[in-house]
């Protein structure tokens, strides 16, 4: 749905984005991570068509996005981070006019506005102006503009901002049913947000492109913590001697971290334990242990 290929954009001597490329297919969602400055947000209005690249592709539906710009935003849903509103309307008529905007049909109308307001929980709000509104009703609104036209792909930049945690755990489940009609790319800083509704990460830093992975791949990374009685300078050498281990770290006393094939992991297993059994050695655990999004976070941003 959704081919980046070596997109670039610089800002007089400063590199923004450098040379970032993924796929998206349909109904995916996936979160796009990163710190303040990473280039986030302006691979984001480069995907909009807001934004010209420098350099590189971006194909939407099989269209570029520089040859068929307008084309292409008629699919694309858009939260900004900060949602530009304009406050002295009422959230009905907002939401009227960005119909019209998006060149939703005027008989299809009623039922699209009725839905996005549905979807978003502001019945009682929709004849209020926005002017009245608190911050994370707005942030509502944004959203119920960005999935009013039912776009094929839905783009939210920091969509839980301002939001309570009842609001958030709304947002998550509006996300969930956007992607049975929609490809959806999710930016934020909240960690959990993507380990909840997201099937894919890609974590960018410096501009440039550091991890583009699934969330299942990240949690079955094919590491083994075992913990064994017994000093380390005897433990680690029988543990590197078994075929199917590829390295080994000494985590805290008694405790290993073992990578292994993840296809391999449960003959492994059994191999350390035989190997670790055979020579008088105890065990008291052996699990998998995924790589949490977290420490991967830290450690790419």
């Amino acid at each position: 749905m959704i081919r980046v290929s070596s997109l670039c954009r610089t800002y007089a001597n400063f590199q923004a984005v450098d040379n970032v490329t993924f796929d998206v297919g349909k109904g995916e969602v996936v979160g796009l991570l990163g710190h303040n400055g990473a280039g986030k947000t302006t691979v984001m209005k480069m995907l909009t068509g807001f934004l010209q690249p420098s350099a590189g592709s971006v194909v939407i539906d099989n269209m570029e996005i520089s040859e068929h710009r307008y084309e292409v935003q008629k699919l694309i849903g858009y939260l900004p981070e900060n949602c530009p509103l304009y406050i002295a309307m009422t959230v009905i008529d907002y939401l009227d006019w960005m119909a019209d905007l998006k060149g939703v049909a005027n008989q299809e109308k009623p039922q699209r506005i009725a839905a996005a307001i549905a979807a978003t929980e502001l019945q009682q709000q929709a004849n209020q102006h926005i002017s009245t509104l608190s911050r994370g009703m707005r942030q509502r609104v944004g959203v119920a503009q960005a999935i009013l036209n039912r776009p094929k792909v839905l783009i939210l930049d920091e969509p839980t901002n301002g939001l309570d945690p009842g609001q958030i755990e709304l947002m998550r489940l509006l996300i969930r049913q956007a992607a049975s009609w929609s490809t959806v790319i999710l930016s934020t800083h909240i960690l959990q947000e993507v380990e909840a509704v997201c099937d894919r990460v890609l974590i960018m830093r410096g501009g440039q492109l550091v991890v583009d992975s699934t969330l299942e791949s990240l949690h079955d990374s094919g590491r083994l913590l075992v913990k064994a009685q017994g000093g380390a300078g005897t433990i680690i050498p029988l543990l590197e001697s078994i075929d199917l281990v590829a390295s080994v770290e000494s985590s805290t006393a008694q405790t290993y971290q073992v990578s292994v094939d993840p296809a391999q992991r449960d003959e492994a297993s059994r191999k350390i334990v035989k190997m670790l059994v055979e020579n008088d050695i105890g065990v008291s655990q052996i699990a998998s242990r995924g790589d949490r999004l977290e420490s991967l976070f830290r450690q790419e941003s």
